[in-house]
């Protein structure tokens, strides 16, 4: 047998002899601080909580504190604030910001903006009105229609961006320009179509599981859906031999979201029930969530967001995940303006105008996406659209005025900036960049 001298020499600290089970796991304990947590207890908690302090890693910290800061405020001001009828009103307010949201996160996670999501969902509205209602055409093949559009609209923005190389900047803000007038045109002179409340659309906010069974179902079956997912992951990463989460962790995280879901069940039941545009939002949340994590695509978008050349080299097809990309936020953009053509019961002029553009941006990047690329989750859009609609709801029991509901959101907006670009900076120090 012979050896190859130019290979270079490895610590056995570093890189213990691969026959030697006992001594590779001997080494990945020391060097890999999540097995702290199983080693020392609490005390492995505080000391990973100190690193990633220390590291940048700040996850959903920051927008969980706000959200109770929120709360424990508007609640002392006005006693109306957590009350059953209120949440159960934000829950519902937030789906059509949130929707849009996801699909900017998919974009953001690029490193790159879509400023046309809100004339797309004005688009996505129009043409189910002028299509169900003017030309008579059945409501589920003009929502269909609808949703197509907006996946086509996407992707020709993003074929602009990816193949000729224009600045998704420009091409987003010409298509914010564009469909827009495309909105206008379809509405005619009257600007405005009236959508049936009893419809398909009109249902997607106003319809609610009024049993009790059903807000109390859907806890369970997430409670129960988490802990299983948890535990099957530490299994197999177990069995792989590579760090996993202690059963005991799991079992807290998972008394963590019971005492959230079946709470937030509870005050559903004082009011109406549980919202069907709820219950459709976080159907998307899961799905979309593990499109990101669990699958080859998400892994691409999260390489192109790390380093694009980088990925090229790797053999990704970059231009076809951006338009894809693009895509996806243009579907999700229609999705979110059926939405808001069902709160309103219309379609009109102000669809897709005013600050609902600044709203899902602020709600992608409050909730925890990173505005330079590579960071975020889509869980990050209901976190973020449950501090903006929060702070709306809040200042409006408190009759706040408009513009200083503007200036509230638009300066939660630049802290929640500056603290990702802090982050950024205290990961590329810390090395984790």
């Amino acid at each position: 047998m012979t050896t190859d001298k130019s290979a270079p020499s490895l610590d056995k600290a570093d890189a213990p002899p691969v026959g030697n089970p006992d001594a590779a796991e001997g080494a990945a304990t020391a060097v890999d601080p999540r097995l702290l947590i199983r080693e020392q207890g609490f005390a492995g908690y505080v000391t990973e909580f100190k690193r990633k302090i220390s590291g940048g890693d700040l996850g959903s910290i920051p927008v969980v504190i706000g959200l109770a800061i929120i709360a424990i405020v508007f609640q002392s001001l006005n006693s109306e604030f957590l009350s059953a009828k209120n949440i159960s009103d934000i829950a519902t307010t937030m789906v059509a910001t949130g929707m849009m949201a996801v699909g900017i996160i998919f974009v953001l996670l690029l490193g790159e903006i879509d400023l046309s999501v809100g004339s797309v969902s004005g688009v996505s509205g129009a043409l189910v009105a002028v299509l169900s209602v003017t030309q008579g055409m059945n409501e589920w093949l003009a929502i269909l229609v609808a949703v197509v559009s907006g996946a086509v609209i996407g992707a020709i923005h993003g074929f602009f961006f990816a193949r000729i190389g224009a600045p998704a900047f420009a091409v987003t803000l010409a298509g914010l320009l564009f469909w827009l007038g495309f909105m206008l045109q379809l509405l005619g002179d009257s600007g405005t179509i009236n959508l049936d409340g009893e419809g398909v659309v009109g249902q997607l906010t106003t319809y609610y599981f009024t049993d009790v069974a059903a807000a109390y179902g859907l806890a369970a079956v997430a409670v129960v859906g988490y802990f299983a997912a948890a535990f099957l992951d530490t299994r197999r990463r177990e069995a792989a031999g590579i760090p996993a989460r202690p059963l005991a962790d799991i079992v807290v995280r998972t008394a963590v979201l019971a005492v959230f879901a079946f709470a937030a069940a509870y005050m559903f039941n004082q009011y109406r029930g549980l919202p069907l545009a709820l219950v459709l939002f976080l159907i998307v949340l899961v799905g979309t969530d593990f499109l990101l994590r669990r699958t080859a695509y998400g892994r691409k978008i999260f390489a192109l967001g790390g380093s694009v050349e980088a990925s090229r080299r790797a053999g990704i097809n970059v231009t076809a995940i951006r338009i894809s990309v693009f895509s996806i936020a243009g579907t999700f953009a229609a999705i979110g303006g059926l939405f808001w053509a069902s709160k309103i019961a219309a379609a009109n002029q102000g669809s897709g105008t005013g600050d609902l553009l600044m709203n899902v941006i602020a709600a992608a990047v409050i909730g925890g996406t990173s505005l330079f690329g590579g960071r975020g989750r889509t869980w990050n859009a209901l976190l973020g659209v449950m501090v903006i609609v929060s702070i709306q709801y809040g200042l409006s029991l408190e009759g706040i005025a408009t513009p200083i509901q503007y200036m509230v959101t638009g300066a939660v907006l630049l802290a929640t900036v500056v603290i990702d670009s802090v982050t950024r900076k205290t990961q590329k120090t810390a090395g984790r960049a």
